[in-house]
């Protein structure tokens, strides 16, 4: 895909987003907003209800924080800059990403031969391990990973720390690494927070719930639906299955469709990982079931935004990858030039209150909001 030589704006991201500004509000902190509280519709009634979504993230916070690293780094020497962004699968989700790291690295001056980006195609641990290696013998200074297995990961990481490459965990947290000091990415445990007040509100308050996810173990999956599950709390939504679909979007329809099949009070269907959401829409459609159980969704496939525009997906909590991608560049060159030290001193005014949390920010997609979202995503050259 090809990178866009525009950069969003916060006029132009607030010009976009006017339409569904209204109906949310923004979180100081992180950018995150809440989706409106309240239901429509009868208890139970199978129509899903009208979703009030959002499309603002946390872009102004982040771009102030490019600029300040741009600052720093401005007359400094970037020839010994040799970076990489991996993530865990070659999902759509991920093209966002890599559309920001391009860019982040065309920003930065740096060639394609010295900004490394690597998607394993089957998600398989063996394909990432092997690619780490790759990096390691061609000298990379440092790079951004959504580890598949962060505890697998751990033994590599501190390897690499203690060798003076930089990592920077995005998507999911390194927890008990040596890069459990910075995450940069959505803050999970909101975001299926988000998810479980989005499917409160379809299901009118009472229904039964399946989690579809490709890990049970990584760190955003356990904290999103830890987010999830808290949210229905109180409520007569209740989660009754939880099912690792291993990366997989083909074992993740086989399980809805055995799910579908086997338990007619399920009503309701959140998928954790990007390619869940159209998987599910899938076995729902093959079920003849889209006009009684309710998909909340995570990410925005192309696929999924599909799913959302004809009302087979009710709502989609999105991240913002493609910052990831940008900011993880600038992040990456300023620890190689300037110090892992320096460069942290001008992270930390941006940081969530837990002083780890680099927020890409929050939003959820729904119909009433596709455009916006598709608008924002054209504007950076995403789509």
């Amino acid at each position: 895909m090809g990178t866009s030589k525009i950069r969003i704006t916060a006029a132009c991201a607030a010009a976009l987003l006017v339409a569904s500004a209204a109906a949310c509000s923004k979180n100081a902190s992180g950018g995150s907003s809440t989706p409106a509280a309240g239901t429509s519709g009868a208890a139970g009634s199978s129509a899903p209800a009208a979703l009030a979504g959002s499309v603002t993230f946390n872009q102004d916070n982040l771009a102030k924080l490019d600029a300040a690293l741009k600052s720093a780094l401005a007359g400094k020497d970037l020839s010994g800059v040799n970076i990489a962004m991996v993530v865990n699968v070659a999902a759509d989700y991920w093209k966002a990403g890599q559309v920001g790291f391009q860019k982040g690295c065309s920003d930065l001056g740096l060639s394609g031969s010295k900004c490394t980006y690597f998607a394993p195609p089957n998600g398989k641990l063996t394909e990432q391990n092997s690619e780490m290696e790759t990096l390691r013998s061609q000298g990379v200074t440092g790079y951004a990973i959504s580890a598949i297995d962060p505890t697998s990961a751990a033994g590599t990481i501190h390897t690499d720390v203690q060798h003076g490459i930089s990592v920077l965990a995005i998507d999911s947290p390194l927890p008990g690494t040596d890069a459990a000091s910075l995450y940069l990415g959505t803050p999970n445990y909101t975001a299926g927070q988000q998810a479980g007040e989005a499917m409160k509100q379809v299901l009118g308050g009472k229904g039964k719930v399946a989690v579809l996810v490709g890990s049970l173990t990584a760190a955003n999956a356990t904290q999103r639906i830890q987010g999830f599950e808290d949210a229905l709390k109180g409520s007569g939504v209740s989660v009754v299955q939880k099912v690792n679909d291993n990366l997989s979007a083909a074992t993740a329809t086989s399980d809805a469709e055995t799910i579908l099949a086997n338990n007619p009070d399920v009503n309701g269907l959140y998928g954790v990982y990007s390619y869940d959401g159209p998987a599910l829409a899938q076995a729902v459609q093959s079920a003849g079931k889209s006009s009684s159980v309710h998909i909340v969704s995570d990410d925005s496939d192309a696929q999924t935004l599909g799913f959302i525009k004809s009302g087979v997906i009710s709502g989609t909590v999105v991240q913002m990858p493609y910052q990831q991608g940008y900011t993880g560049a600038y992040i990456l060159a300023a620890e190689k030039v300037l110090g892992k030290d320096a460069t942290m001193a001008i992270i930390k005014p941006y940081l969530e209150s837990d002083g780890s949390t680099l927020s890409s920010g929050v939003g959820l997609v729904t119909s009433a909001d596709l455009s916006a979202y598709q608008a924002l995503e054209t504007q950076l050259g995403i789509s």
